[in-house]
């Protein structure tokens, strides 16, 4: 009787190696390959990065290419050729971890992937390992909690249209704009406009060595922001 692997998503949290969990941890010591996610070929992993400071062991490593386009064709030819890949494996019996950064289940790829074996392949054995967010990790950094007692909170990629920000803004008290490295200047210009400059908060790189927390936002006007960037803005309690 042939004996199936297992296929593992797990979140190894936002970059400090301290924030990764236990149960990540144990899973990270059993599995015989670790899929590392890349968008481009010449891209360091962070989450790679992340648990080889963590876990002391020679990782063998499955790069997967994910590239950034919005064509939806090629992006399901990817999530497709990354699924191929790991039902291989799984099927010849090894336990296969794919790692990212937060997440597995926010805003990471991995949940392209569980969709097409879970389509594809509905008899091969998943496990999904949550880790922390990066905007809880931004929220401990910045000492002030996303949201208290009856505040409503929303969580957006920055690459909405202004306009849907907006209406964001105008409708949620507190607002969690992911990625905004490419869209601060304009995002800054909207939050000017509505008098929330000094509700708003950046992280950039939160949990890694260079973290840089910001609360006067309009002092990075004009700055090269890392990918890995947050901006927060609590209106509650106003």
């Amino acid at each position: 009787m042939r004996v199936l692997g297992k296929f593992y998503g797990i979140g190894v949290g936002p970059g400090d190696p301290e924030l990764l969990t236990l149960k990540a941890y144990r899973v990270l010591q059993e599995v015989d390959v670790v899929c590392v996610p890349k968008s481009a070929a010449d891209r360091e992993s962070l989450a790679l990065s992340i648990i080889n400071k963590a876990i002391k062991r020679q990782f063998t490593t499955l790069e997967l290419s994910f590239p950034m386009s919005r064509d939806h064709q090629i992006l399901e030819q990817h999530w497709a050729m990354a699924g191929e890949r790991v039902a291989q494996l799984v099927r010849e019996g090894q336990k296969v971890a794919f790692v990212t950064i937060g997440d597995p289940m926010f805003y990471s790829t991995y949940g392209y992937v569980r969709a097409y074996l879970q389509k594809n392949y509905p008899d091969l054995p998943v496990e999904t390992i949550p880790g922390i967010t990066a905007m809880s990790a931004c929220a401990a950094a910045l000492e002030e909690p996303l949201a208290i007692g009856e505040e409503s909170l929303v969580v957006i990629p920055a690459a909405y249209n202004l306009k849907r920000l907006e209406e964001v803004l105008d409708s949620f008290d507190n607002v969690v704009l992911m990625k905004v490295n490419r869209y601060f200047d304009r995002v800054l210009e909207l939050l000017r406009e509505k008098g929330l400059t000094e509700r708003a908060a950046l992280v950039s790189r939160c949990g890694y060595p260079d973290q840089m927390v910001s609360r006067k936002i309009t002092d990075l006007a004009g700055q090269k922001l890392d990918y890995m960037s947050i901006l927060v803005i609590r209106k509650g309690g106003r």
